[in-house]
């Protein structure tokens, strides 16, 4: 027999459910905006007044989120057969389990911990001053393993999985941990080879600047309206560590500019771009419900990756480029320094480095490798943080043959940690994977579509993505949005194929 139709109390229930996290997803909209100005306008000395206002708001939302009759609520709550509903009361008793795991003291001491620690990390870093930032380190590391532990608990889930699930619902260390190994093994061979592939390659020399920082803003703008961003929607600003943020309808990204090296801000646009253009393409009807959310960090990376790396990187795009960024930074378009093959040359090019935000595509995945060893080992006790620059410069070398000398270029070079957001990192690297797949299966669906980006015309791309991936926001699991858009679920081949076929002529 069918199921009985949902009481009346139980669409009730329901419904006044849509109107609390609603209320919810109006406060994170807020905090979204002031995260934005504290990275990018907010004077120094306004920090302790800022870090307040945070945690007031992150308790007043942990507030509804744990009022004793929302357990009752959702425990009473049904919906007819409408599959966004279901999904959307499935979406809303995982993020309450989430949220009464955690008691509303340590909320909020996680909130100034990190406020605080993001804030004197900027000193830090720009101090090379690691010992100063200990204490703080310390305090979040220590609410972050609390916070691991009560989820872990409640979830039935190792405390690192609990941090992982926040980030990419789902996701297991289990999951990464055979892919993560298969690269490890085959990364060292990999940036072997494509650095034997490359020394038979000329690299150009870029044109040597100095360049206007209002041009290449300018450049910024004109490259995120060509990939479908809608400026009415949302803006570009400067900040320290380039990020997407801001809200619903007011999607903000940054980047950061240096005068003598436009392609690294040019880049930056448009992998925040790709972020941001998942975030206009959420569901309208059901932005500020948890359904209406993006799905998970690993698929969000996906979306900034498969536009800057998988896409904009390619020749085809460059060929439309080159003359476009020419004019904008006052170049001579004929000029071989300013040519398609030259900007081609140059953002793929294979050179180890210690920035990971700097890094080239394929010795990327090592600084992720090296990150998610270390917050593991951290997480679970068996590193001591005083230990954390040594161990990860021993990786670092590991892996990419370098000799960290610097701490703001090792373990201090990364805002995530002194944020509290620990678990975050495996989902570059999953995202690349799953940026090569969709990427693959786009092209699968439309043979001619790195012609349409050889001409400036993202349309059918954004279409496509539209389509399979941003308007189905938390309908689904990720593994079940990208097993439907490319008919396999997550997985590396299509990642290596990419880089043996870029970057070592395989």
């Amino acid at each position: 027999m069918p199921d009985a139709a949902p009481t009346a109390s139980a669409l009730a229930a329901y419904e006044t459910l849509t109107r609390r996290f609603a209320q919810m997803g109006h406060i994170t909209n807020a905090l979204g905006i002031l995260g934005w100005d504290r990275a990018t306008m907010m004077p120094s000395g306004a920090a302790h007044s800022r870090a307040e206002s945070i945690a007031t708001l992150s308790v007043l939302q942990h507030g509804i989120m744990t009022d004793p009759e929302m357990a009752g609520l959702l425990a009473a709550a049904e919906v007819a057969d409408d599959p966004w509903k279901v999904a959307n009361l499935h979406e809303m008793r995982r993020v309450h389990a989430h949220a009464v795991a955690v008691p509303s003291r340590l909320v909020e001491a996680m909130s100034r911990a990190s406020s605080r620690c993001e804030m004197a990390w900027r000193t830090a870093r720009r101090d090379n001053d690691f010992a100063s930032l200990l204490p703080l380190l310390t305090e979040v590391l220590d609410l972050t393993r609390e916070t691991a532990q009560a989820k872990g608990a409640a979830l039935g889930l190792s405390p690192y999985d609990a941090l992982l699930d926040q980030y990419d619902p789902g996701t297991r260390q289990d999951d990464i941990d055979p892919v993560f190994h298969r690269l490890s093994t085959e990364l060292p061979g990999l940036i072997a080879d494509a650095l034997d592939h490359q020394r038979g390659h000329r690299v150009p020399a870029l044109p040597g600047g100095p360049f206007d920082t209002a041009a290449q803003a300018a450049l910024g703008h004109t490259m995120m309206r060509t990939v479908g961003f809608d400026m009415s929607r949302g803006r570009l600003d400067v900040s320290l560590h380039p990020f997407c943020g801001g809200a619903e309808d007011d999607v903000r990204i940054t980047t950061r500019y240096e005068d003598g090296d436009f392609l690294n801000a040019l880049m930056g646009v448009l992998h925040e771009s790709g972020h941001a253009l998942y975030e206009q393409g959420l569901p309208r009807e059901w932005h500020v419900q948890p359904v209406g959310s993006a799905r998970g960090m690993s698929l969000h990376e996906s979306q900034s990756l498969l536009m800057e790396m998988q896409i904009c990187r390619s020749h085809e795009f460059m060929t439309w480029a080159a003359p476009v960024v020419a004019r904008a930074l006052g170049g001579d378009a004929d000029d071989p320094a300013w040519s398609a093959d030259t900007l081609y040359r140059q953002v793929t090019r294979v050179h180890p480095g210690f920035i990971r935000v700097d890094a080239d595509e394929i010795t990327y995945p090592a600084h992720i490798l090296v990150r998610y060893e270390m917050e593991t080992a951290l997480i679970n006790g068996q590193m001591s943080l005083r230990d954390l620059p040594a161990a990860f410069n021993e990786r670092i070398h590991d892996l990419l043959g370098l000799t960290v000398k610097e701490d703001r270029l090792g373990c201090l070079q990364d805002i995530h940690w002194p944020s509290g957001a620990w678990g975050y990192f495996p989902t570059y690297t999953l995202g690349a994977m799953i940026a090569a797949q969709l990427r693959e299966a786009a092209q699968r669906d439309n043979p001619a579509l790195m012609e349409e980006i050889g001409r400036g015309d993202f349309t059918s791309l954004l279409s496509w993505l539209r389509t399979h991936v941003h308007h189905r926001a938390s309908s689904a699991s990720t593994r079940d949005i990208v097993a439907d858009a490319t008919g396999a679920p997550p997985e590396p081949d299509a990642y290596l194929r990419h880089l043996r076929s870029r970057y070592c002529g395989k």
